[in-house]
């Protein structure tokens, strides 16, 4: 109990960050959903040096799915849905979160944490970014996309994958940078918030694939 118990109070300083932020920029509604979704990403690590077994994280995480589709549908919390555009965004990150999980909690848990990190850090600086700083930007299915943000997106995705991988084998590897642009490619496809689901699985794939393996 003791165990998730932290993770429940992690996971409320975050929301409450949030809140307060909000409280004093009303304004800035994007930001507040990135505080959230970057915010999560130690989660799974804190999780592991918890030592939490892989079917209480899969029950734990399929209830907070489950919390989220009933918010998405009530707007119980609207600080996680506040977005001008039409996206299942926070859906597809529980989702995805529960496949990595259900794949690599014991299997591998580095191309989990690549995987999750690519999205919640990568995926979200480069969002940041993107909306803060004028560049040269292109529409893809509707979706504005940015060369400063996604230029964000490949550097935090190989300086995530390069400090994993060290932390796991005590080198660099090449395929590093090709797994960084794979993820950059996939990010750019994001209608209705569909790359929370295949940034993740597919940086964890390749992780497992080209590093692991």
């Amino acid at each position: 109990m003791i165990k998730f118990a932290i993770i429940l109070l992690y996971l409320f300083s975050i929301f409450f960050i949030s809140i307060v932020f909000k409280k004093f920029n009303e304004d800035s509604r994007e930001i507040v959903r990135k505080i959230i979704h970057i915010g999560i990403g130690p989660l799974i690590p804190i999780a592991q040096f918890l030592k939490i077994d892989q079917n209480s994280a899969l029950i734990f995480t399929g209830f907070i799915s489950l919390m989220v589709l009933i918010n998405y549908n009530y707007k119980l919390f609207p600080t996680i849905e506040d977005i001008e555009r039409k996206s299942y965004g926070t859906i597809f990150y529980c989702l995805s979160l529960f496949v990595l999980i259900w794949l690599f909690w014991v299997k591998d848990p580095y191309a989990l944490i690549a995987g999750f990190f690519i999205m919640t850090f990568g995926d979200g600086l480069a969002g940041l970014i993107g909306k803060s700083f004028h560049s040269k930007n292109w529409i893809i299915f509707k979706q504005k996309k940015s060369l400063f943000g996604t230029l964000t997106m490949f550097f935090t995705s190989l300086i995530i994958l390069c400090s994993i991988g060290y932390a796991q084998q005590n080198s660099f590897n090449l395929n590093f940078i090709m797994i960084a642009f794979l993820a950059t490619v996939l990010e750019q496809f994001s209608i209705l918030g569909i790359d929370n689901f295949i940034v993740p699985i597919s940086s964890a794939l390749f992780f497992k694939i080209f590093v692991t393996n």
